[in-house]
């Protein structure tokens, strides 16, 4: 897919090279500009321009164009789309995949899916998810089809939020609030995470929606972005997502943790507009819940 931007300098840019356009007004990613310096086409008044710091001036056209296509290997697997636009695709993942390849061989990602199903309708574009989720939680994935679009959606976090829910042992002393500890790297144990004093600040807001004599489901908003964030978060609490047995949590019930991304809300880079996604429960959660119902139903 050929992309093209095309801006004429206002007055508050009068006299500012062309690198500072990046970020202000053209909102462009320095990964994105070094691509268009490199690889892509520069114009200024449509004469063609290859320094960065060459100033424009009021009135000036600026255009930018590039490629963008996705370098992984289309494959043919199941894709659950929630909503596309020409910008944006978003996926309901399945349990059981990873969003990104971790080694050149992997076939069976996210994103391959993904470049599996543009390529099914004939769409050239790129494949840029916004965040991840684990291997084994379900729900919505955000995919941008721009690096443009990618930066614009993930400038500031908070521009997504995003909800989850996740089945948790015992009851929480509050019914809803927010747990701020900070989260590090376990020393002890590859890939795992653990709240500690020298960590990065990690903040969760949870409400409790409903309880069992065992176990809660809660309602969750990240509001940072740490790995494991909400595994580590209430684990350290004593409340381990049931299935999720890295951080302790038992798996007679389920066999991966119960965790599902299940709403997000963005506004849309290129209207404005506020989307609303939302993906159902998956089967087992689901299966859980309603099998919990019932033996409180006919204690």
């Amino acid at each position: 897919m050929f992309l093209k931007i095309s801006y004429i300098v206002d007055t508050a840019h009068d006299g500012r090279e062309l690198r500072q356009l990046v970020r202000v007004p053209l909102g462009l990613s320095a990964k994105l500009w070094k691509r268009i310096k490199w690889n892509g086409t520069i114009l200024v008044n449509g004469q063609a321009r290859h320094d960065a710091r060459l100033r424009v001036h009021e009135g000036d056209e600026v255009t930018l164009s590039w490629q963008e296509a996705s370098p992984v290997v289309p494959v043919d697997l199941p894709l659950d789309v929630l909503y596309e636009d020409k910008t944006i695709l978003v996926v309901n993942k399945p349990a059981g995949m990873i969003v990104h390849p971790t080694h050149r061989a992997a076939r069976d990602t996210l994103v391959h899916a993904v470049a599996g199903y543009l390529k099914r309708w004939g769409e050239a574009a790129g494949i840029h998810p916004l965040y991840r989720l684990d291997r084994n939680t379900t729900g919505i994935v955000v995919i941008a089809k721009s690096a443009q679009a990618q930066y614009a959606m993930t400038k500031y976090h908070g521009q997504l939020y995003r909800e989850y829910l996740a089945l948790v042992m015992g009851h929480l002393d509050a019914s809803k609030g927010c747990i701020d500890l900070p989260i590090g790297r376990d020393p002890a144990l590859a890939n795992h995470w653990q709240v500690r004093t020298d960590g990065r600040r990690a903040l969760t807001e949870y409400e409790v929606s409903a309880v069992w004599p065992d176990y809660s489901l809660l309602k969750i908003h990240l509001l940072t972005g740490r790995t494991h964030q909400i595994r580590v978060h209430f684990s350290a609490l004593g409340h381990q997502l049931l299935g999720d047995s890295a951080y302790g949590g038992p798996c007679d019930a389920i066999p991966r943790q119960a965790l599902h991304a299940w709403r997000v809300y963005f506004r849309h880079p290129d209207t404005g507009r506020e989307i609303h996604i939302e993906a159902p429960i998956p089967e087992d959660m689901q299966h859980l819940i309603e099998r919990m119902l019932f033996h409180v139903k006919h204690r």
